[in-house]
């Protein structure tokens, strides 16, 4: 009976001796970190403007755990950055990406970040929506042009405003100087913003230089366009259960039909017959 007994608690032992050991080694695995394999890109050495040309002192190379993002350019292909123009603003220490970068050859400057098949038109807009900062590239701003329509018959209406580009991008903000000199002899400094748009829009804006622009801001998650009616300086001052603004009624004359002219009549006597006969009145015959 000892002797079984002894056997049972030296099995007992071993198995526990063996989970023991198991268990220490598998956690051990896990609470041991093995150093991540890193990759060496290049980044940016400080902040970088949209419409700078790369050159080798704006770059510098970071390390990166795991796999690098798809379009990061590596250390190796550092010539591949150096020369090409950048169309979207760096930050210091930021991967270079392929697609933030113009296509080789495109140099750089604003011209490198327009897309195929857009434009860039520039708007001049007041100093309080060029300071305040809002429109800011990737932005997204309506139009909204404001004036007197040529064809307005009715001078109560006043100023009118329309709304007559929708979901624009803004490609970039800043300023200019005008050849018109200030009161001390030097060009005046005007905020510019510069707009993507399509061919048919850059005329629309073209256009619409002539008169008010003013930017709105909108949420860039925002993308759908809306049918928005103008409105007159008259709206604005109108009750709002006020009866619109009467057009002038215009002046129909109707011209009516002469009046036909009596006709008259000849007693003619021949002997002893009388008989009368009618003709037309001569004016009737003018």
């Amino acid at each position: 009976m000892n002797r079984r007994l002894t056997l049972i608690l030296l099995a007992a032992f071993g198995i526990a001796t063996v989970c023991t050991f198991a268990v220490y080694h598998l956690v051990r695995s896990r609470l041991t970190t093995r150093p991540a394999a890193t990759t060496s890109v290049i980044a940016a050495k400080t902040d970088i403007k949209l419409g700078t040309i790369l050159k080798d002192q704006d770059l510098t190379t970071i390390a990166i755990a795991g796999t690098p993002p798809v379009g990061t350019i590596l250390d190796k292909d550092k010539s591949r950055a150096i020369g090409r123009g950048v169309i979207s603003d760096l930050y210091k220490d930021e991967p270079i990406m392929e697609n933030r970068l113009a296509a080789v050859g495109a140099g750089g400057g604003l011209a490198a970040a327009i897309p195929a098949g857009f434009r860039a038109c520039a708007v001049r807009v007041d100093e309080v929506v060029g300071v305040s900062g809002f429109a800011t590239p990737g932005m997204r701003v309506d139009v909204v042009m404001s004036g007197m329509p040529p064809d307005n018959t009715d001078p109560r209406q006043g100023i009118q405003a329309r709304t007559i580009l929708q979901n624009i991008q803004v490609l970039s903000a800043g300023t200019e100087y005008q050849q018109v000199k200030d009161t001390e002899g030097k060009a005046k400094q005007v905020q510019v913003v510069n707009l993507l748009v399509t061919p048919d829009q850059a005329e629309i804006l073209e256009l619409a230089s002539s008169q008010v622009i003013r930017l709105v801001l909108r949420n860039p998650l925002d993308t759908k366009t809306d049918p928005v009616q103008g409105t007159a300086t008259i709206n604005l001052f109108a009750g709002p259960n006020a009866p619109a603004a009467e057009k002038p009624k215009k002046v129909v004359v109707v011209k009516s039909a002469p009046k036909a002219a009596a006709p008259y009549s000849i007693e003619v006597i021949n002997g002893s017959k009388t008989s009368e006969e009618k003709f037309a009145s001569p004016e009737g015959h003018q």
